[in-house]
Parts: structure tokens; sequence; C-alpha cells
């Protein structure tokens, strides 16, 4: 690697010898070099940590500064337009259009410029064809296509979302759901969830339920039920007695057992890898069972989970019987169903906190929309 030269001139000289200071003058030379490098770009693998509780208690989510500021590749396709501020006297939708049964009382302009954003969120390729089966021949009436059905519960329930689970969706400020808060250019969103167990057929009892990777276990051997138990079935969430040898038994009303335990476990990591988050988000974790030292995140979670709840049992599981077989479970034959992954992708906030109701009043609210 050294020149000849240099070579020649130590054997020559051995009392001499330059290759320690070389090396020692190298070393340097390169320290100092990536000491400016860093000076100059950044440390490529810098954190920022978000304090979530009291200082001094660990409470933080610490991220690497690229994830945080790398954008959700998502946000770049949402399609938004400005309503249009009616006019006194302007056409509603119900008085032209046949078979208008909710936007009824929004004018014809913002009532198409919402459909056309609905195709742009839903089915940007297949256009109003996904949802009107006649689309071409001009009749838009007709309830033929299952798409259509499920599209107008669908409105129904972004609507009691925005007006009635503002605590949750615009906790921090205003940000709203629309239709591709799920979709995000989809027919159908990414993380919907669908009944799996049992799991394990081989077994009887509770290893029918876990000691199996599951999508909904989040590919840990945790119960794969945790969804459905807490989700879909509203059981109270808990684990089990703090003390030792405690005389109880779980017959006994209230007792948490250790299989209510694990499912808990097995929401709670769900939750975490939903949002992109870690315990401390919501919970001290040296005291997880004080409710008094969590977060205000952890009442922001709470109703979502009973938004969550609500979104289930009163809007997508009634739809089972609209959907083609193609479209529900693989096991149980039942409705697609939504949970905390469905709207945030792994982020803290769905679409990182982008205002996406802003430019739709009609979606804002189950009454006559509010124009400013």
């Amino acid at each position: 690697m050294l020149p000849e030269w240099f070579n020649s001139w130590n054997r020559d000289n051995p009392a001499k010898n330059l290759f320690g200071p070389a090396v020692l003058v190298g070393v340097a030379g390169g320290a100092v070099l990536v000491a400016a490098l860093l000076v100059a770009f950044g440390q490529p693998l810098a954190t920022k940590s978000m304090q979530t509780g009291p200082r001094g208690t660990g409470m933080v989510v610490s991220k690497f500064v690229t994830d945080i500021e790398t954008a959700d590749p998502t946000i770049a396709d949402y399609y938004t337009e400005a309503p249009y501020v009616p006019e006194e006297g302007a056409e509603l939708a119900k008085d032209i259009y046949e078979n208008v049964q909710v936007l009824g009382e929004v004018t014809t302009d913002n009532f198409n410029r919402l459909m056309l954003a609905m195709t742009q969120w839903v089915a940007p390729e297949q256009g109003c064809g996904y949802c009107h089966a006649g689309a071409d021949e001009g009749n838009y009436a007709a309830d033929d296509a299952y798409t259509k059905v499920v599209a107008r519960r669908m409105i129904q329930m972004t609507q009691n979302i925005n007006e009635y689970w503002a605590g949750h969706v615009n906790a921090n400020a205003e940000v709203g759901v629309t239709c591709y808060t799920c979709h995000r250019g989809q027919n159908v969103p990414s993380e919907i969830w669908f009944k799996i167990d049992p799991v394990n057929e081989a077994m009887s009892g509770w290893s029918a339920n876990q000691n199996r990777v599951t999508v909904q276990s989040q590919y840990t051997s945790l119960p794969s039920d945790a969804l459905e138990a807490y989700l879909l079935n509203g059981e109270q969430i808990g684990v089990h007695n703090l003390e030792a040898h405690v005389a109880e038994s779980p017959a006994d009303e209230g007792v948490r057992t250790w299989q209510q335990t694990e499912r808990t476990f097995s929401l709670m990591n769900y939750v975490a890898n939903s949002l992109g988050v870690n315990c401390t988000f919501c919970h001290n974790t040296r005291a997880f069972y004080d409710g008094a030292q969590v977060t205000p995140q952890w009442s922001t979670e709470t109703l979502g989970i009973q938004m969550v709840l609500e979104l289930n049992n009163d809007y997508l599981v009634p739809l089972a019987s609209e959907y083609p077989e193609n479209r529900l479970g693989p096991v149980h034959g039942d409705a697609p169903k939504a949970a905390c992954k469905t709207c945030h992708k792994g982020y803290q906030q769905p679409m990182q906190g982008m205002n996406v109701i802003s430019d739709w009043p009609e979606l804002a609210t189950t009454g006559a929309p509010v124009y400013e």
C-alpha cells in the first residue's frame, strides 16, 4: 500500500521507523474527517424523543430522525378539493338525482365533487362503475352493485366518526377522517381482520387460540383472538391479580385469568405496532396498573377502542349479507372488520396528522354540512 521508497527507507533505518507515527496520523486524520462529515451532514442514526409522561420517569418514545422525517408515502396520492359555498336556492342532490338516501341535502355541485373524490379515494382504476353498475349507460340510481350499498353505509359511518368521536380523531387538532383514511386508493383497506380461531385444531383448550404465529397476534405466540374479544365482543381488558397466592378462583366474578392476561398483552402489542410507539406512549411502565400514572394518550386510545367496538358492531358486521363470498372471512365467512391499524397504518396519527376533513364538511356531520 505504501510507496517502495518508504518501505526501503524503513528497512535501511530501523531505528527511525515511521510506520507507527504514520498510522497515528492516519487515524487522527480519519477521526477529523468523520467529525467534519457529521457536522456537515448530520448524524445518520440520530434520534428524537417525545416526552409522554413526567420527566425523570423514562416515559419517552424514541425514533430515528430519518423515520420521523420520512413522509407517509400514501399522503402524496391524497385527493382533495375545496368545497363550493352554496348559493341561496342552489339545487340539492335529492331533488335532482334518484335514490339518494344519504347526502340528499348537499348541493349538486358538492355532491358530484364528493362522488369524484370517493372514486379517487377508493377505486381510482375502476372509476364510477365500481359502485354504479349502470354507469356506462348513465344509470346511477340502481343498487345493483353491492359496493354501492356498502359505500352508502360507509359514508354514514364516516359522518358518525367525525361527529361523535371527535375526542379520539381530533384529540390534538382538527384532523377528521375520510374514506381515504382507511382505503388509501384501494378497493379494500389494508389491515382489516377476520375471525380465525381456533388456530390449532389439533389441540384442545387454550392452545387452540395461541402458539401459532398469525397476523392478529402480530406474528407472536400470543393469543390470536384478542381483536375478536376486545374490539368485537367488548370483553373487559384486564390482567391477573398482582398479589401471589390469592385465595380466588377463575370461576369467581371479576377474577382475571392468565389467559385473559395474555390476551391483553396481545391487544397491547397490536396497539403499539399499529401506532408505531412503545408502552410508555400510554403507560408508566413502572406502574402499568396505576390509572393515576397514565398519559393523556391513554384516554385517547381508550376512546379509540370504544369507537372501533361501535364501528364493528353497528356498521361493519351487519354488512355481511351484502358481501359476495370472496369478500368474507376464509374461516368463518364473517364480514371484514376494522381495528387501530386499519386507519393508523403504523403511524401515531393517520396520515401523520394531516387535516383531511377541512375540505369535506359533507363528511363532518350527520346533519346538514356547514360551509364557511
